[in-house]
C-alpha cells in the first residue's frame, strides 16, 4: 500500500564507518525519504554523500526532535531551531552534495522562543540561506528541559494556526503538517483547509492496518484492493526472505523485518498473544516463512481473512474556523531591514 512505502527512514549519524546497510531499501519504497541528523557540517556532507548512492527521493534533515541525547548531548535536533543561521549553511551543504531536493522537519518553537515571528525567523533565514523549499512543521513547540519525549509529543499546545499562517506568509514554500493528526479523516480535514500536505507519524506505526489501509481510497481516491492481512503477509513473507541477509553480517534478520508488522494487528483478538509469540520466535527463526509459521496461529482466520473495514472515525471539525485564528502576517522586509 501507498501509505506503507511513503515513511520517513531516519537515520541519525555522526560518522559512518560500518552499518552502510542501513540505508539500502527495496525499490518498491518509492517514494522514500532519508531523514539526517547532525551538528557538524563535514559530517552531514558526508552522510549525504553516502546517501547519495541510494537515490532516495528527497534529504530531510532533523531540526524537530526533543530528546535529551540529541537535542542535549547531542546538540541538534530541535535544538537547531536556536541556530537559524546553521540550518541555512547545513542545508546548503547537504544540498550540495545531492541531487534531489531537501527538506526540514522542525517544531513551532522551543522553550520560550515560541512566538509566530520567531518561527517565521526561523524559516526565512533558513530559505534565504539555503535552497530548502519545503518544510514539515510539527505543531508543537519542544520542551528541552525536565519533559520526556513522548511528553513532548503531547504536553506542549498543538498551534495549527501557526502551520497555515506560513502558508500565508511564505507563499512560495511547501508546507506539510505534522502532529495530533491520527486518522484519514483527519489528513483530509487539513487538506480541505489547504494543506499542502499532512504527515501521519506515530498513529500509522500503533495502527497501521486501520490508518494505512485507508489512505489509498481515502486520500488518493483510488479503488478498495480488497486486500486481507493474510494477503498483504503472504506477499511480505516472499519480500522478506528475499532480502533477509542481503547486506552481509546476517542483516537485516527476522526480527529487523518484522519489527513493521508488530502492530498489524492492534487491539484485535490474538494480539497480545501474536506479540509474545514473535518475541520467542525472534530468537531462533531464520525465515520468514517459519516466523509465519509459529506466530500466526495466535490471530483468528476471522481477523485475518476480513479486508479492510469501513474508515474509522476521526475529528472532522479539527481544523474548523483555524483561519480565524491565524497570528499577525509576518513582513520579511522589517526581517530584512533588522538584519541589516
Amino acid at each position: 500500500m501507498r501509505g506503507f512505502t511513503q515513511r520517513c527512514l531516519q537515520l541519525k549519524l555522526l560518522f559512518i564507518k560500518k552499518g552502510i546497510w542501513f540505508l539500502a531499501y527495496s525499490p518498491e519504497q518509492h517514494p522514500i525519504v532519508l531523514q539526517i541528523g547532525g551538528s557538524n557540517l563535514e559530517n552531514l556532507a558526508k552522510a549525504t554523500e553516502l546517501a547519495s548512492a541510494y537515490n532516495y527521493d528527497e534529504i530531510n534533515f532533523n531540526c524537530g526532535c526533543p530528546s535529551p541525547k540529541v537535542a542535549g548531548h547531542g546538540c541538534f535536533g530541535v535544538r537547531l531551531m536556536l541556530d537559524s543561521k546553521f540550518v541555512g549553511e547545513a542545508m546548503s551543504i547537504i544540498a550540495a552534495n545531492t541531487n534531489v531536493p531537501v527538506s526540514v522537519k522542525c517544531r513551532i518553537g522551543v522553550d520560550d522562543h515560541d512566538s509566530y515571528h520567531e518561527l517565521c525567523d526561523f524559516i526565512y533565514k533558513v530559505s534565504s540561506l539555503s535552497p530548502t523549499r519545503h518544510f514539515i512543521i510539527h505543531s508543537r513547540k519542544a520542551l528541552l528541559n525536565g519533559i520526556s519525549p513522548a511528553d513532548n509529543r503531547k504536553i506542549p499546545p498543538l498551534k495549527y494556526e501557526y502551520y497555515y499562517a506560513l502558508m500565508r506568509d511564505f507563499p512560495d514554500i511547501k508546507f506539510t503538517i505534522n502532529g495530533g493528526i491520527n486518522s484519514v479523516v483527519e489528513v483530509n480535514a487539513a487538506l480541505r483547509e489547504g494543506a499542502h500536505g499532512v504527515m501521519v507519524g506515530r498513529a500509522a506505526y500503533n495502527n497501521p492496518w486501520r490508518t494505512l489501509g485507508h489512505v489509498d481510497t481515502a486520500i488518493y481516491g483510488a479503488p478498495s484492493s480488497g486486500l486481507t492481512r493474510r494477503e498483504i503477509l503472504e506477499r511480505y513473507q516472499e519480500y522478506g526472505d528475499h532480502v533477509l541477509g542481503r547486506d552481509g553480517n546476517k542483516r537485516p534478520n527476522v526480527r529487523d523485518v518484522a519489527k513493521p508488522l508488530l502492530n498489524l494487528f492492534y487491539s484485535e483478538p490474538g494480539n497480545g498473544l501474536w506479540k509474545r509469540k514473535a518475541d520467542f520466535a525472534f530468537q531462533h527463526c531464520t525465515t520468514m516463512k517459519s516466523f509465519f509459521e509459529e506466530t500466526l496461529a495466535a490471530i483468528p482466520d476471522s481477523v485475518l481473512d476480513s479486508p479492510i473495514a469501513g474508515v474509522p472515525s476521526g475529528r472532522e471539525d479539527l481544523f474548523a474556523n483555524i483561519h480565524d485564528l491565524l497570528p499577525s502576517s509576518y513582513d520579511a522586509r522589517e526581517q530584512e531591514a533588522l538584519d541589516a
